[in-house]
């Protein structure tokens, strides 16, 4: 017998509302935004039930005093109708550059009330203006030693310094800066910031990122220093990989892009209304003899302590060794005020273990695979090298496993200054490790001695996820782990070797699933530009972005991310924007694939196949037997035609409307040809009836819809069959399966296939030492040539079923950006519980599911300003109770429609608690 009982968390007697966590361009309180129309959100917060803004009113104005009087203001919306409190364009008077705004907004509700947020502010780039016409690019276009570049060049940090003067109180002052590739920065000794790796890494032919800070509290009403350090990144770069037996895969060298240079203008307001400026410019004094005396992304960072310049950063340093900073050519990309945060030690790892693996050698486990760099505090000899070495696993005698690395040192040393404990760590470098190993020592440190900083892009943790279920919370956990050690300015491959790309396939599907857990919405605006700027007159987008590596393959679907990427953008964050910037460069890249690639309504043209499908040889990469390769055209046939039908919807989002009918024919005409092709209707399958081909095909809406079930029948068959409920798919695959047995009635098969501990399965990496995703099902065996240890592209759509089938938290695709939100669990037999939440652009969405003998709980949180549709698993309306009583008490909850075993409820705003 199913009782349902819904319990109201808040008290309704005396409610309290308020308007919070205001943002504009999705950043609190942004500096330099060079938005000319920014765009303002906010959120509600209540404690009653069915909250609804009913109209809003923005005001911005140029002083605090200003909006606080609400006269002489820039822009007064009006009051407006309507619910939307996300992503609201700016409609006043033009916006001046390099200035300070400030606004806040009222809101209207469905209780009466008129609510008022507390003020807030953003200031604006230089727009339209660029630097100073005095500034200018300076550095040394020289290695600063003998010999010619090479691959393996070694380059030092560049320190760049400047005093100067203010003499009158200071009102505000604002630093804008860009140094390439990263650079450190300081003021009076101090830095400016906790952003690392900054700016963020672009292609720079095409687009070179500025920050701008808040300065006012570093200087003095006196003598002031800047100092500057200048590391190499993906500016200077230098390097080239070595890949041997990874076949199909040819890789060019990376692309390197020159010196590194420093573009910097600090902007000083005093209390009198004078200004002062200060600029790179001949001014400046440089040296290339500090203590950094190499940085390279991949080898690591190697310091020498005998060559600290105590004060170098500071007022009254002896600087008349150093030279004169040269004037240098500017980077060939525009320069635009970057939009997004930059990379920061997001957490710290404590390690588990210090093991002297023999004399003078000893290694440090972190416990977990991290990505950033250790943190010391060791005692030394003068002059003695201190060695760090990393890597993701050890050898069976304990040593590190570095084979895996291929061309990458991924080494860190320190030289020490005396035989006095020493604390240090790099600045430009990163490593993908779990284990350490310390040579240059004498002596067992201890866990305490060591700190694990572990870096990625700035972002929210914005999704929590727990089930009943041990083996699905590890894969989580490593899932997480994974995904923010990819994040470095772009969404990489790989965070150990001689790689660390943006490879687009890996995330057609990845960033969706991400979004769920992390605020990656910035993250992602700014890769899709990356994209755009990879992107060739003739159309072509590449397989990397940036592309560092210059691969133009054609290829379908690995470049297919681009318009993904805008779809998760605009689904889940309801961000129009990405659709309506890249839409031409989309829709050209489209054309052109058909115009090179198309035959008879066939995409031709696939470059990679369903790659990294399970082998039948657990030595082996790639599958040599042919029953389990998918057809290349399958795959880029199939992607194609899904690929249309979304540029449809984005056709009708931009009113081009004549497009989305010559999308949506093409579709149709491709859709024809390929079940002509490929479809055997009395087998039931697509091609040789790979799961893959069958899987892609049912799932990107191409199977006729008197065979679904059929198809389904057989790709679920051969699962359970051939394939012994495990993963029977690859990279392409692997985006469709899980949703896709769900969907079609076999969530239970989906959950094994979860929940497997043997090869292939990520519960078999678990059982092998992961604590994240490997590259390969079969990393600990396969070359190690392509066994990265911390992947995150065979997730698929895991992380996405986690969310949207096993808590069953979906965002309506109308109602994007889950204004409407769609709760439709799956509760697959033998889970007792699962628990999840969402911090989405409209407040917290929490769904808790416990089940106990027959009888389920569920609660649901959903946050004012949106409703729900809540899919109750009951075949009867009058199964369903609230609070002990029947729902037909409670016309607040209401009948939305009746499916075979499934009661939807429209319900508002609030805490409800359901048994059934």
């Amino acid at each position: 017998m199913f009782v349902l009982c819904l319990l109201a968390q808040f008290s309704f007697s005396a409610g309290k509302t308020s308007v919070v966590n205001l943002r504009v361009e999705k950043l609190e309180s942004p500096i330099g935004i060079d938005a000319t129309s920014p765009r303002f959100s906010w959120q509600i917060t209540s404690d009653q039930r069915a909250l609804l803004q009913t109209s809003y009113q923005i005001l911005v104005a140029e002083t605090a005093e200003k909006l606080a009087a609400e006269k002489d203001l820039t822009w007064n919306s009006g009051k407006r109708e309507g619910g939307i409190s996300v992503l609201i364009p700016y409609e006043g008077k033009p916006l001046e550059s390099a200035k300070k705004y400030y606004w806040k907004v009222k809101v209207w509700t469905n209780k009466g009330e008129a609510l008022s947020s507390a003020p807030a502010h953003w200031s604006t780039a230089f727009l339209n203006n660029s630097f100073s016409n005095n500034a200018y690019w300076i550095g040394i276009d020289s290695t600063m030693n003998s010999g010619k570049l090479t691959t393996k060049t070694r380059l030092s940090a560049r320190y760049l310094r400047r005093e100067f003067s203010l003499n009158s109180k200071i009102k505000n002052a604002r630093l804008s800066i860009s140094g390439l590739g990263m650079y450190e920065c300081y003021i009076n000794g101090k830095k400016i910031s906790n952003d690392i790796f900054a700016p963020t890494a672009t292609d720079y032919t095409k687009r070179v990122n500025y920050n701008v800070f808040d300065v006012k509290e570093l200087l003095q009403n006196n003598k002031n220093t800047i100092g500057v350090i200048l590391g190499n990144g993906r500016y200077f770069s230098m390097r080239m990989a070595n890949i041997p037996g990874s076949e199909p895969l040819t890789v060019p060298a990376v692309q390197h892009y020159g010196y590194p240079k420093l573009l910097l203008q600090l902007d000083v307001e005093f209390d009198n209304g004078q200004r002062s400026t200060v600029v790179s410019d001949s001014k400046w004094k440089l040296t290339t003899k500090g203590p950094i005396i190499a940085n390279n992304e991949f080898d690591g960072e190697e310091y020498d302590a005998n060559l600290e310049m105590q004060g170098w950063n500071k007022n009254g340093f002896n600087d008349r060794s150093w030279i004169t900073a040269k004037k240098v050519g500017a980077p060939e990309g525009t320069l635009v005020a970057q939009s997004n945060p930059n990379i920061k030690t997001m957490k710290q790892l404590k390690p588990v273990s210090v093991k002297q693996i023999e004399k003078g050698k000893y290694v440090i486990d972190m416990g977990q695979n991290m990505v950033g760099w250790m943190s010391v505090r060791l005692k030394g000899k003068k002059g003695q090298p201190v060695t760090l070495r990393f890597a993701e696993t050890l050898q069976k005698d304990g040593n590190l496993y570095t084979a895996n690395l291929r061309g990458s040192r991924s080494s860190d040393v320190y030289t020490p200054a005396s035989n006095e404990l020493f604390s240090w760590e790099p600045r430009f470098v990163y490593h993908g490790f779990r284990y350490a190993e310390v040579t240059g020592i004498d002596y067992l440190p201890k866990a305490e001695d060591f700190i694990g900083k572990v870096n990625y892009d700035e972002m929210a943790d914005i999704g929590t996820f727990e089930t009943s279920d041990t083996t699905i919370n590890q894969i989580y956990r490593n899932a997480r782990w994974g995904i923010m050690g990819n994040y470095r300015s772009m969404p990489t491959d790989c965070p150990q070797r001689d790689e660390r790309m943006g490879w687009l396939g890996d995330r057609a599907t990845g960033c969706y699933a991400e979004s769920f857990m992390f605020d990656n919405q910035l993250f992602y605006e700014k890769w899709a530009q990356d994209i755009h700027d990879s992107q060739l007159a003739t159309g072509s987008v590449p397989d990397v972005a940036p592309a560092y590596w210059q691969m133009y393959s054609d290829n379908i679907t690995w470049p297919a991310a681009y318009i993904h990427v805008a779809n998760m953008l605009y689904e889940q964050f309801g961000d129009e924007r990405p659709i309506r910037l890249h839409y031409q460069s989309m829709k050209l890249w489209l054309s052109y694939m058909q115009s090179r690639y198309m035959k008879d309504y066939i995409m031709t043209k696939d470059q990679y196949g369903d790659w990294c499908m399970p082998p039948e040889n657990l030595n082996i990469i790639f599958s040599k037997d042919p029953a389990r390769i998918t057809d290349g055209e399958i795959l880029s046939t199939s992607f194609y035609y899904k690929l249309l039908n979304i540029m449809a919807k984005y056709a009708e989002i931009t009113s081009n409307n004549n497009d989305k009918k010559e999308f949506l024919a093409l579709a149709e005409k491709v859709k024809i040809a390929y079940n002509a092709k490929f479809f055997q209707k009395d087998k039931a399958q697509y091609g040789n009836n790979t799961v893959t081909a069958n899987i892609v095909s049912l799932m990107q809406g191409l199977v006729p819809q008197e065979s679904e079930k059929a198809v389904f029948a057989n790709l679920s068959s051969r699962i359970e069959g051939e394939f012994k409920s495990h993963v029977s798919v690859g990279l392409i695959g692997i985006q469709f399966l899980m949703r896709g047995l769900t969907a079609n009635g076999r969530p239970d098969l989906a959950y094994k296939i979860a929940t497997n501990r043997t090869y292939p399965s990520w519960g078999y990496m678990i059982d092998n030492g992961a604590t994240t995703i490997w590259e390969l099902w079969n990393g600990n065996t396969a070359d190690p040539a392509m066994n990265s240890g911390n992947h995150v592209m065979l997730l698929g759509d895991l992380l996405v079923w986690y969310y949207e089938n096993l808590a069953g938290i979906q965002t309506d695709k109308t109602e994007v950006g889950f204004k409407k939100i769609v709760f439709k669990p799956t509760f697959p037999k033998g889970l007792k519980y699962v628990k999840a939440s969402h911090k989405s652009p409209y407040g917290l969405i929490t769904s808790e599911l416990n089940k106990t003998g027959n009888n389920t709980s569920w609660k649901v949180i959903i946050p004012p300003n949106t409703t729900a549709t809540v899919h109750v698993p009951v075949a009867s309306f009058d199964m369903i109770k609230e609070s002990g009583a029947s729902l037909k008490s409670r016309p607040d909850i209401q009948l939305s429609s009746k499916e075979s075993g499934t009661i939807a409820l429209t319900i508002q705003s609030g805490e409800y608690r359901f048994e059934f």
